[in-house]
């Protein structure tokens, strides 16, 4: 459930139309509810009251310091992949003691960096990667908390480009050989084995791939404690779906059940690591109509958000619902929703039926509040757009949109570019 619904044929936010807030700040924007994000969160927790869990909100899915402070105010800690993104996370205000660090390459100042800030453990995806974070701790006189993370070759049925547990896929340690990689750690003088980790893919929408993980994750824990190697935290990932367009992924509460019921004896405190299933749903992007255009067999409406602002479209093919902000009888027709991006690949949706719209007009690209501000870039040297969040019956922008002279930031002409030119 989300709250963005229209009211008298005018789409609002909460308590806030939409259309004042492109008035008063331009377009494209991100539109942020706040009330939807903290009862995806709530719900999600609720659904694992009754077993020890931390929630490691995936910070890669929205990394706004403000969207990770409504989560951190609930209780909630943070998965990170980055030294930037550890970064937000503690100036966001999350107890560190709460923070995973995932992902494949992690570099030497960034593990000290998270040695310093006092995390709770590394998921580990390599050998050479588990040798550098034991050299890091034992320069700085201390002990790093890990987990190795796990390829248990399942496939998630997701998306080629974002399933990571999978045999073929670079993400993790194969499950073939992770005994062997956890007695080679327990030989390390600077790591404290304390997890395991798995993350099997992303969209997600079905249970079975999870169930299927953690039933081989049960084996290798089982094996682990026999050889005195004790596991305190598994680590379940994210990757639970959202409805884009047909999709009937698990609710929250039926996904616990069937984790729940697949755990029993096991006498970990688990940690998961939503992104998608609690911010997908809970922003849009609001883009303007520029122009329209027809050819022999070809519809185009050129909206003012390209690939640049929401790039999944044009990465994944992927689907976002898009409809108009005022609501008024009209036709449809079969549109490719475009932005003005000088690539072909700058679309937000092709060939798709759509109400006829008209220039000047606001659009709603529906389910962007995950991958999507966190994926845009500066391509075509174009600004990036305000991120802004609802409470109510006020909006709070909590990124302010970039000027022309933010694209420079940071660049310099040296001097000899100038005598050139003299010469």
């Amino acid at each position: 459930m989300d709250y963005f619904n229209y009211i008298d044929n005018k789409l609002w936010c909460e308590e806030v139309p939409v259309d004042e807030v492109a008035d008063e700040l331009g377009t494209p924007f991100y539109l942020y509810s706040h009330r939807t994000l903290t009862r995806h969160f709530r719900v999600f927790e609720e659904a694992f009251a009754d077993i020890p869990h931390i929630t490691c909100f995936s910070v890669k899915s929205n990394s706004n310091t403000a969207i990770l402070r409504i989560f951190i105010n609930e209780g909630g800690g943070a998965d990170v992949v980055s030294g930037g993104e550890l970064y937000r996370a503690l100036k966001a205000g999350v107890d560190p003691e709460k923070v995973v660090y995932s992902g494949v390459g992690k570099r030497t100042d960034e593990i000290e960096y998270a040695l310093r800030s006092g995390i709770l453990m590394f998921n580990v995806e390599s050998s050479q990667e588990l040798e550098a974070i034991n050299d890091c701790a034992g320069r700085m006189g201390k002990k790093a908390g890990i987990s190795l993370r796990i390829n248990p070759n399942v496939d998630p049925m997701t998306h080629p480009h974002i399933s990571t547990g999978l045999k073929e896929n670079k993400f993790g340690i194969d499950i073939e050989r992770s005994l062997d990689e956890y007695r080679q750690a327990k030989k390390l003088d600077h790591v404290d084995i304390i997890g395991i980790d798995c993350h099997i893919g992303s969209q997600i929408t079905e249970i079975s791939p999870f169930v299927d993980a953690l039933g081989r994750l049960k084996k290798l824990i089982y094996l682990l404690r026999e050889e005195g190697i004790g596991i305190k935290y598994l680590d379940l990932g994210g990757g639970l779906g959202i409805t884009y367009d047909q999709e009937t992924p698990p609710h929250p509460q039926e996904y616990a059940r069937a984790i729940i019921d697949a755990s029993k004896d096991i006498e970990c405190t688990f940690i998961f690591e939503p992104g998608r299933v609690i911010v997908g749903n809970a922003g849009i992007l609001v883009s303007r109509v520029l122009y329209t255009k027809s050819s022999d067999d070809k519809n185009f409406v050129i909206v003012d958000a390209g690939m640049n602002d929401l790039i999944r479209p044009s990465l994944y093919d992927s689907y976002h619902h898009i409809q108009p902000v005022i609501l008024k009888d009209r036709e449809s027709f079969l549109a490719d929703v475009v932005g003005p991006i000088c690539e072909s690949g700058d679309f937000l949706a092709k060939g798709r039926k759509i109400p006829r719209l008209n220039n000047g007009e606001l659009v709603a690209v529906m389910s962007a509040g995950a991958y999507g501000f966190t994926m845009a870039s500066n391509y075509n040297s174009r600004p990036k757009v305000p991120e802004v969040l609802v409470k109510d019956d006020r909006y709070y922008v909590i990124r302010e949109r970039e000027d022309y002279s933010d694209l420079i930031r940071g660049e310099e002409i040296p001097a000899f570019l100038y005598e050139s030119a003299e010469l």
